[in-house]
């Protein structure tokens, strides 16, 4: 399998617009690395110019070691597995699987071989004979996938591949990538727009906005050190509670909003080098699983009131929506006895869980 490389790739197109602001990263030999964002971040574009479907303005793109900007498509060694299955309604799957082979000229014999393998490693061996207007998604999915797996490509591209699949098909779906992935050995890089997807299949994330790369990363690490207000807020269902203020300190340190003022405890203590942002505007983060009712929390935690208004129960947690004057926050808990919806109750938190960062640039300011 192959390297994938980008060094200060650009795409900026007639009327001006930079889909692509300079992406600087690459996918190692046999890794599954994914390039996550909203729509019109940039992320499929950036796939289709590493497929030669898109020019670059700027940068190269190198596979194995060999630049590939001049390169046609085919001479990529790559396949792509797009959202729309692509199949061929008049073939049989059998025939939607040889398509490629049959292109490049190979022998029917190793034709015939290659087909069977993949059929057997996706489960389509019965379906051969079928046609895909007989097949369901998840089954027309499958065939686009080995047609890709049977050329034994260098490099494989999926852009958003399970997005036309329900929910229960996605994760089974994503469940087989994975495994195949894990079986083939294989380089590929997987576009989508979904975090929970992101994070269950890839070994690494490029999270990206607006064309700018915002972090690369390991999953967990985005999770736990966002390194900016975006990839806090993408990362995370629910999304990370944030609240903004003027950092305080007296004989500890509080948080001082237009409406309600919020002890950190020891907060400084913990992230000293912040303390040069006492009397400074920053924005606190709490994930909703390090929120929690304050009955039975530590002496040293602070606590503070709010206003309990909805309660969401999704079978093996529940999610608690507080209204702190002007701001919201959710509390993710296990099932249980719960405050009813109306009353005031005291939440707390640990002050070593607070995500921190500033208001203008966004950028992560603790460790």
């Amino acid at each position: 399998m192959g390297e994938v490389r980008l060094e200060h790739v650009r795409k900026v197109y007639n009327n001006g617009h930079v889909a692509v602001a300079g992406a600087d990263f690459h996918a190692a030999n046999g890794e599954l690395l994914v390039l996550v964002g909203p729509s019109g971040c940039g992320k499929s574009t950036l796939l289709r110019m590493i497929a030669g479907l898109e020019s670059i303005t700027e940068g190269t793109i190198s596979i194995d070691g060999r630049v590939v900007n001049a390169c046609s498509p085919k001479d990529r060694d790559i396949a792509m597995v797009f959202q729309s299955y692509a199949l061929y309604p008049h073939m049989t799957v059998a025939e939607n699987l040889a398509f490629g082979l049959r292109l490049r000229g190979r022998p029917a014999a190793e034709i015939d071989h290659s087909v069977r393998e993949v059929a057997r490693t996706l489960e389509l061996t019965e379906l051969l004979k079928h046609r895909p207007a007989l097949l369901s998604g998840g089954q027309r999915q499958r065939v686009a996938l080995g047609r890709a797996i049977v050329r034994s490509p260098r490099v494989f591209l999926l852009d958003e591949p399970l997005s036309n699949l329900d929910a229960k098909l996605r994760l089974t779906m994503r469940t087989e990538i994975a495994k195949l992935q894990r079986t083939l050995q294989a380089t590929m890089i997987y576009v989508t727009h979904d975090q929970i997807e992101a994070m269950t299949l890839g070994s690494r994330i490029v999270v990206l906005d607006r064309g700018v790369i915002q972090q690369i990363d390991t999953p967990m690490r985005l999770y736990e050190q966002p390194s900016n207000l975006f990839v806090a807020g993408f990362f995370g269902s629910p999304a990370m509670n944030f609240l903004r203020g003027t950092l305080r300190s007296e004989s500890a340190a509080y948080l001082t909003c237009e409406d309600l003022t919020i002890g950190l405890g020891e907060f400084l203590r913990i992230n000293p080098r912040l303390s040069d942002r006492v009397g400074k505007p920053i924005v606190i983060g709490l994930r909703p699983e390090d929120l929690r009712l304050a009955p039975g929390a530590r002496s040293t935690d602070p606590q503070f009131g709010a206003r309990l208004d909805v309660i969401e129960s999704v079978g093996n947690e529940v999610f608690l929506n507080f209204r702190l004057g002007a701001n919201e926050m959710v509390l993710r808990m296990a099932p249980g006895q719960l405050p009813s919806i109306g009353t005031h109750v005291q939440l707390s938190f640990t002050p070593s869980k607070l995500h921190c960062f500033d208001p203008e640039s966004g950028q992560r300011l603790n460790a």
